[in-house]
């Protein structure tokens, strides 16, 4: 026969710490769940096909991120800012952003897609415009129409990575998660505040597999399952440590 089980009385700091952890642990896993949830949305609106608008300087400032826009302008192709520390695909690299004089005014820059790492951290990427030629100079390449969504710069984890891109020298210029003032005093002028992220199949681009930043839903979701699996596992120690077998 087995033998009957009893309880031994709770000791009531363990019993409050206890229910403090559980009561932690469900709150965290909800939260990380809004989170998923809310990230799910994130990427529906960023997957939606939506329609193409017209855009000029004074419109691009009054749309709401992920727009899709068409504007036209011409490339200021002998001078690119190099965004370091961008992986693709678990390789290093960079993305290229090279600035586009809008037609009407205005100067906007455009994230052109991923360039991968050379193996040396002394010898830069060549980047072009149009052909795999090298621009003879500013808005050589005369007017372009480019269709992509309004984005924003990448954002680092940590400040530390961080780095400036140089007030002068030759370029591209090498930089790390800039802010937009950072780039402005490089380039000598006023840049609008999006980044265009121009779409896969335009021309004059790199590789480009855009996704909203930040982590996948999945991943909020499976943490939002480990917390509950932890609020769990702490009810079932709690009640293994109080519970015993008479002898």
């Amino acid at each position: 026969m087995p033998l009957p089980l009893r309880y031994l009385p709770p000791r009531w700091p363990w019993t409050v710490l206890t229910l403090a952890a559980i009561g932690a642990f469900l709150w965290l896993g909800s939260w990380q769940y809004q989170r998923g949830l809310a990230r799910a949305e994130q990427w529906r609106q960023f997957d939606a096909p939506g329609a193409v608008q017209e855009a000029d300087a004074a419109r691009i400032a009054a749309l709401p991120r992920w727009s899709r826009v068409r504007v036209q302008g011409q490339w200021q192709g002998q001078r690119h800012f190099l965004l370091d520390n961008i992986s693709e695909g678990g390789a290093p690299g960079y993305q290229v952003l090279t600035v586009l004089r809008l037609n009407g005014g205005g100067e906007l820059l455009v994230n052109r897609g991923w360039v991968p790492f050379s193996g040396y951290r002394d010898r830069l990427p060549e980047v072009t415009i149009g052909g795999g030629e090298a621009v003879a100079g500013d808005a050589a390449s005369g007017v372009q129409t480019l269709t992509g969504r309004l984005g924003a710069l990448p954002v680092g984890g940590l400040a530390l990575g961080r780095q400036p891109p140089a007030l002068d020298g030759p370029w591209p210029r090498l930089t790390s998660f800039p802010e937009h003032a950072e780039l402005e005093a490089a380039w000598g002028g006023a840049l609008l505040p999006p980044v265009l992220l121009l779409d896969p199949d335009s021309a004059d681009g790199y590789l480009r597999q855009w996704r909203p930043p930040g982590l996948q839903p999945a991943r909020h979701f499976g943490y939002a399952a480990q917390w509950w699996m932890f609020a769990a596992a702490a009810l079932v120690i709690y009640f293994v440590l109080n519970v015993k077998r008479i002898r």
